[in-house]
């Protein structure tokens, strides 16, 4: 049975949460469909695009991704302090970049009067908007419906393209989100169908590599911070050089199988999170076969359990195993 998806998803635990949604038809979302020869390669810039956009008017950030034939993956970092931060017009004017809003809402953006009653209406609309633009279940959902729709017009057919969920796994520490975020940016090429990150096309690993090249971090990521610190401003706990260095090693040993390798190489990163390197290609090549849930250090994964009230701790043996 489905875990519905407030049970999955704990803000006090963690901000960071990966998520995969699959084409449900035999036709490819994206790429080429070896059955009837046509291409729908073009469908990538249609993931991508989107992504970004959404990236700007939700309180969300894009933390890696990977556009697939038939599959996305997608690490998010869920804003909700920004959300709270902003006032109502903000929130009523990013809102409607994705929906009409209602007439009420429409009125207090043209700076109508308002009566009390009309006042304590928006009000209620206003936090209800606020909630939304934080919400990881709306993001994917005008995600995946824009892109339905438009694979269906353009397959002149109605119907189901997503299976009826995306899937959700948080990601309780900095182990979790940085072998996660490897696993998302090698998928293309574990899937052969990219030699090198530098080559994966529509990926984050890509966009980070040329922004790299000019030493600029892409606007449409959430950037690298570096090392956390009691007052760490926004963006992912680790630098940017050693996360490359990092995927580019991974991605070398798993398309090598060459796992003596990186027993020799110390990478800052895998030191400072305390992984084994055995235990790290084990987490970047099977990383959804082995967790089917929250991810993280086992006492991280107990109190993620303890807060939402869940009973059975589907992935603390295998967090123990490769986390602890």
């Amino acid at each position: 049975m489905a875990i519905a998806r407030k049970r999955q998803i704990s803000l006090a635990d963690t901000k960071y949460y990966h998520c995969i949604s699959r084409c449900v038809r035999n036709a490819y979302l994206c790429g080429e469909d070896s059955l009837t020869g046509k291409s729908y390669e073009h469908r990538r810039g249609w993931v991508e695009q989107k992504l970004f956009s959404l990236a700007k008017i939700f309180c969300i950030d894009i933390c890696a991704y990977a556009v697939m034939s038939n599959h996305t993956h997608i690490v998010l970092y869920v804003d909700d302090k920004k959300a709270n931060r902003l006032n109502d017009k903000a929130i009523v004017l990013r809102w409607h970049k994705l929906c009409k809003g209602t007439p009420l809402t429409q009125k207090f953006l043209q700076g109508e009067e308002l009566s009390s009653t009309e006042r304590y209406f928006l009000s209620q609309t206003v936090i209800q908007y606020r909630e939304r633009l934080s919400s990881i279940s709306w993001f994917m959902r005008v995600l995946n419906e824009h892109i339905a729709r438009k694979a269906n017009k353009e397959d002149k057919c109605t119907g189901r393209f997503w299976e009826g969920r995306f899937k959700s796994q948080a990601l309780l520490d900095e182990a979790a989100l940085a072998a996660c975020m490897a696993y998302v940016d090698l998928n293309p090429i574990r899937a052969k169908a990219a030699k090198t990150p530098e080559s994966s096309n529509f990926t984050s690993v890509q966009k980070r590599i040329e922004g790299a090249k000019n030493s600029k971090q892409p606007k449409q990521l959430l950037k690298f911070a570096g090392k956390p610190r009691k007052f760490m401003p926004k963006g992912l706990p680790f630098e940017l050089k050693y996360y490359l260095e990092l995927v580019e090693l991974t991605g070398r040993i798993i398309r090598d199988d060459k796992p003596g390798f990186i027993e020799s190489t110390q990478l800052p990163l895998l030191e400072r999170v305390n992984i084994s390197p055995e235990n790290w290609l084990k987490l970047t090549t099977d990383f959804t076969r082995v967790f089917h849930g929250a991810v993280g250090k086992p006492q991280s994964h107990v109190s993620y359990c303890e807060h939402l009230n869940k009973k059975r701790r589907v992935n603390y043996s295998n967090c123990k195993k490769l986390l602890a």
